[in-house]
């Protein structure tokens, strides 16, 4: 496979596809491209990478892997939360309800790790006025999940922490509305949770955005992908703790301790990802697809954006 993603390497998906600016308004995010009409979206996940409020460039079938997993989690769960899905695309195309999304992510956590274990060893942490609990070690387990919600900002602009409470009495979100989401976000994580340690993963850590559609709260974006999720390998996770190592991360993360060995945690210039990291990446999340879903990650090789604007057009757009 590693000589399949080295080939990929300068075929990835980074720009917007101009012949779909027909389609509706278009928005472009740091993965996504979303093209508006009907109360509907495409929404085309690029292989764009993001760490620290930055793009930094493109991960090989990164998008693929986004969406379809997305998708594996947005029927898996439909049951138990409703979300904007409505069917596949392409590999990195999805059909959704158009949501007037909350300017709030819900980001829901297991263990202390990440940018929560580093505001809490600069003790920056109080800012979610949450009791996490004294002389707590990294990747440490809570006895509950914990909500550490965020602002959601636009683009090119750093999404803050923020407390439940700053979030009703600032009037971001309505306060029924809100605990509706955080309700949500419970559930959900309990049905990741579960099925993560039935595959040998712990589901670690996730974000969760929310939108409104005729006054229904959905989920919308993605689902417990590597991308929004933290991920470990369960069996190694008792002894790497009891010696303070690092977890083994079949996420995102591995970009961003990359970039933090680089001296870059969000200030400044970022460094140019190498290839190597860029392939590590792929790897990691082929893994991840493979022990989520069961099934082997096909990836779709190629001219993406060729790819992309036929089935879009044969999809009747």
């Amino acid at each position: 496979m590693k000589d399949i993603i080295t080939t990929q390497l300068d075929k990835t998906l980074n720009n917007s596809i101009a012949d779909l600016d027909n389609l509706g308004r278009h928005y472009r995010g740091k993965v996504r491209d979303n093209y508006y009409f009907d109360n509907q979206i495409l929404m085309v996940t690029s292989d764009r990478v993001s760490a620290f409020d930055h793009v930094l460039g493109t991960i090989p079938f990164k998008g693929q892997i986004l969406s379809e997993i997305a998708s594996f989690w947005f029927d898996k769960t439909k049951e138990i939360v409703p979300n904007h899905f409505i069917k596949s695309i392409d590999p990195q195309v999805l059909l959704v309800k158009e949501a007037k999304p909350l300017p709030v992510e819900v980001i829901v956590r297991r263990y202390i790790t990440g940018s929560l274990w580093r505001d809490y060893e600069n003790s920056k942490h109080h800012v979610y006025d949450l009791d996490f609990g004294d002389n707590l070690k990294k990747n440490q387990r809570f006895s509950s999940a914990m909500i550490t919600p965020s602002t959601k900002e636009d683009y090119g602009k750093h999404d803050m922490p923020i407390s439940r409470k700053e979030i009703i009495n600032q009037k971001l979100v309505d306060k029924e509305i809100y605990e509706k989401a955080e309700e949500y976000a419970l559930a959900l994580f309990a049905e990741g949770e579960k099925w993560a340690k039935k595959q040998g993963l712990i589901l670690v850590d996730t974000k969760y955005e929310f939108g409104l559609v005729d006054g229904e709260l959905i989920v919308i974006d993605e689902i417990h992908t590597p991308d929004s999720s933290r991920y470990w390998i369960e069996s190694e996770y008792e002894k790497r703790f009891a010696a303070g190592e690092d977890q083994l991360m079949l996420d995102k993360e591995n970009m961003r301790q990359w970039l933090i060995s680089k001296g870059f945690s969000g200030e400044g210039a970022p460094p140019e990802l190498e290839d190597d990291i860029r392939i590590l990446l792929s790897e990691k999340y082929m893994e991840l697809y493979k022990i989520l879903t069961g099934k082997d990650f096909i990836p779709s090789s190629g001219d993406v954006s060729n790819r992309i604007q036929n089935n879009i057009n044969n999809a009747g757009f």
